[in-house]
């Protein structure tokens, strides 16, 4: 069962970000990544939970999720480059996202007319 707090934490963090003067481009009511509450789901993206690994451990978390939906892969890229940088996350070279000790891939690929996105979200320095 999700913990009840980690919508709130999420919407908390947006919050914080509005009123210190920046803009968050995810709206009030969005859908997260299964197991994160600061990765967002683009607009037209749907979570594939059946799919997804969550695993919390002393190092860290470590997230292997999946969404797809319809749409533009530029469009859904462009969607994490604008949000991301707002939640924390830095573009690093290779197409990794960081934020404190955490590496987020995201790889986006079109197939038979849907985009598939594969997230993965691990420690910076796994054992």
């Amino acid at each position: 069962m999700p913990h009840p707090l980690k919508g709130a934490r999420a919407l908390l963090t947006a919050l914080m970000i509005v009123l210190a003067g920046g803009s968050v481009a995810v709206p009030a009511k969005a859908a997260f990544v299964p197991g994160t509450e600061d990765v967002p789901l683009a607009p037209g993206l749907t979570a594939t939970g059946d799919n997804a690994l969550v695993f919390d451990n002393p190092t860290g978390r470590i997230i292997q999720a999946t969404a797809t939906g319809t749409g533009d892969a530029d469009a859904i890229a462009r969607f994490y480059a604008d949000t991301l940088p707002q939640l924390g996350w830095t573009y690093a070279p290779g197409g990794r996202w960081t934020r404190q000790a955490e590496i987020l891939d995201i790889t986006i690929q079109r197939q038979n007319g849907h985009i598939s996105v594969r997230f993965q979200l691990a420690p910076r320095d796994l054992p």
